[in-house]
């Protein structure tokens, strides 16, 4: 079983934002490249140069968690086979944690319990969340339809 670590999260000092935003322009362009692999540098505290290959599936991440920082939001890494507690998937949802315990006891959320905590898997938080977000998108799209409609006119 695999837990998020309760790491604390901070936001990004302003310094960071800067970095963040100046990393991000500079690394974005390389993702149009279509190689399984990119080569970066990193300078040590003596100034000097050390090639690092990197996946760039994960440079693309890096760049994604650049935008992020960039926006001036706290962000935390979480593999796909994470659990989850109750309380962090609901952080996730954005939503309360009673609300969260009532999705898992009526079945909308699988989930499991460890002794007697429950816990969700990430992939199953994040297939309902697209879910909830295509159906929210799809009532969205359906209401503007229905104000085209003849008579149905806000005036």
């Amino acid at each position: 079983m695999v837990t998020i670590a309760q790491s604390k999260m901070t936001m990004p000092t302003e310094g960071e934002v800067r970095a963040a935003v100046q990393g991000h322009h500079a690394l974005a362009p390389y993702l149009a490249i279509q190689f399984e692999t990119q080569h970066i540098q990193i300078f040590d505290d003596q100034k000097q140069a050390h090639q690092v290959e990197l996946p760039t599936s994960a440079l693309r991440l890096l760049v994604d968690i650049l935008a992020e920082l960039a926006d001036g939001n706290a962000v935390k890494v979480v593999p796909v086979h994470a659990e989850m507690t109750t309380q962090e998937a609901a952080d996730l949802l954005n939503v309360s944690r009673p609300h969260l315990v009532k999705l898992l006891e009526e079945g909308v959320l699988a989930y499991h319990r460890t002794g007697k905590h429950r816990r969700v898997r990430f992939t199953d938080l994040m297939h309902y969340k697209e879910t909830r977000e295509r159906a929210s998108e799809q009532a969205m799209a359906e209401l503007a339809q229905q104000s085209q409609e003849p008579g149905m006119a806000y005036e």
